[in-house]
């Protein structure tokens, strides 16, 4: 694999793309998900290979107090846990990572998405099930392999942990924020200057973990995909207003494609003045997710995606499932340099 992809990476291997950095960032969502199963140790070493700056975590506790890699606090979406431990499930018909000790997880084979209800892929041109054997890496794994390929491959490709359902889980009985920062730090991830940053939907978990725990690192605010409260009033923290206020606590905010792009079509697509708007209030913006087999329709192909949310938009960064793509389009296509971190 090194060898096939060797000139993709050279030609990325010079970038040291930070907070601050000249560039925007690729942040591979999920890992290079788009190509083989979410999360999994294969598909963040692929997504490392392709020249992603940044590699993404999402975090949820075992029974035990393990931080996993994962996105769903439930087990069934990705992995085989009904087949292996059918009586296990909750009330509500799900299995919960929270209810499972580590050395259960690990028993689990992990999988490409799939709709629990009818047992199909949610993306049917992906990774096809029951090809190869996965499983679910804990935190500190991921954070060992990606340290054990920055000293052979000579980079310093970041990771990006997201802080999952943190007040659910304290629901539970259990504290992830105060689980994982410490872990963080123990890894070398403690400063701004440090290629991480922590996200977390949840403003008071971000006020929490920069206030009474002490994060001193990047912190950035996750924002719902509508711009809307479930009522259809705006969500205050798409204003100017409610930008300035998470500029107290974090230093970027990660939307939605639909909040940066707006449209049914090309045709009639506008962009926002979102990211001015953050800009202005000292966040960087790193939206979420481009998928080049879900695009929205107010984009053509990923080609013209990335066109407008680089150039015309000018966003400091993009999770994609899709990384080679954005490494590859950023290196030919990039108008402009332009400062990611504007405080």
């Amino acid at each position: 694999m090194l060898k096939l992809l060797s000139p993709l990476l050279t030609a990325t291997v010079t970038l040291t793309l930070t907070a601050g950095s000249a560039q925007p960032l690729v942040i591979a969502h999920r890992g290079a998900s788009g190509y083989l199963p979410e999360h999994t140790l294969a598909a963040k070493t692929l997504a490392y290979e392709m020249g992603a700056d940044y590699l993404e975590q999402d975090v949820v506790l075992t029974r035990d107090d393990v931080p996993v890699v994962m996105h769903d606090v439930q087990l069934e979406t990705t992995t085989d846990v009904a087949q292996r431990f059918p009586d296990r499930k909750r009330a509500d018909g799900h299995y919960y990572a929270l209810d499972f000790t580590l050395a259960e997880i690990k028993q689990l084979q992990a999988h490409e998405r799939t709709n629990p209800k009818t047992g199909k892929v949610v993306f049917p041109k992906r990774f096809p099930l029951g090809q190869s054997s996965f499983k679910v890496p804990t935190l500190e794994e991921e954070l060992q392999l990606i340290a054990g390929l920055n000293k052979t491959l000579g980079r310093r490709v970041g990771i990006y942990p997201e802080i999952k359902q943190a007040a659910w889980h304290r629901r539970q009985g259990h504290d992830i924020s105060r689980i994982v920062l410490p872990i963080l730090r123990r890894y070398g991830y403690a400063t701004k200057q440090d290629p991480c940053w922590v996200q977390c939907f949840e403003i008071d978990e971000n006020q929490r973990i920069r206030g009474e725990l002490g994060w001193k690192g990047n912190l950035l605010l996750l924002l719902g995909s509508g711009g809307k409260r479930p009522d259809g009033t705006p969500d205050p923290w798409f204003t100017p207003a409610g930008l300035a206020e998470a500029a107290k606590t974090v230093d970027g905010v990660g939307p939605s494609l639909h909040a940066i792009v707006t449209g049914t079509s090309p045709a009639d697509r506008v962009v926002t003045d979102f990211v001015k708007h953050a800009h202005a209030a000292g966040l960087v913006v790193h939206p979420y997710t481009l998928r080049a087999d879900e695009l929205p329709k107010f984009f053509a192909s990923v080609e013209d995606a990335e066109e407008v949310l680089f150039n015309q938009a000018g966003i400091d960064g993009l999770f994609t499932d899709f990384p080679d793509l954005a490494v590859r389009w950023r290196s030919t296509h990039l108008k402009t340099t332009h400062k990611s971190d504007s405080r």
